[in-house]
């Protein structure tokens, strides 16, 4: 057996495999052969692609956007609300001219007046007399308030 290389058996070959590839062309035994090449999804390539876009919907199928609802403003604490506690009271008398003792340490009362402005959950804020500056001061180092009328 001769082991040799023949270039008309190679393009009897080749002929004949183009001839079974191609779409929709009989074979030779008249059966039609259709190629079944699927496509293959890209390869990612580390690059970013966008984003990926759907179609629009119908304008039958579109809905009103629906307005989004303000958060809701949670409530005061128990202690701001209710007078029984000293939150509470100081609360309702913002706007009157106090003067304020606080207790410094274990025996030293330092004092503060003006007009109580604002009350928060640890704190007051009063706008002092002489010289119209905010002062914020610890709620729990307070001993005495003197309300003025």
């Amino acid at each position: 057996m001769l082991n040799h290389f023949n270039p008309n058996n190679c393009q009897a070959f080749c002929g004949n495999l183009n001839r079974q590839m191609t779409p929709n062309q009989p074979s030779p035994g008249n059966v039609p052969v259709s190629p079944s090449i699927t496509a293959l999804p890209p390869l990612p390539t580390g690059y970013p692609t966008g984003p990926m876009y759907t179609q629009m919907p119908s304008p039958a199928s579109m809905t009103t956007p629906q307005v989004p609802t303000p958060p809701t403003m949670e409530p005061e604490p128990e202690t701001i609300q209710n007078i029984n506690y000293t939150q509470g009271y100081l609360k309702r008398h913002i706007g009157a001219r106090v003067k304020v003792e606080f207790l410094i340490g274990t025996n030293m009362l330092l004092d503060r007046e003006g007009t109580l402005v604002d009350v928060g959950t640890s704190y007051i804020i009063i706008r002092e007399v002489d010289t119209d500056d905010l002062l914020l001061a610890d709620l729990y180092s307070i001993k005495f308030v003197r309300f003025y009328y």
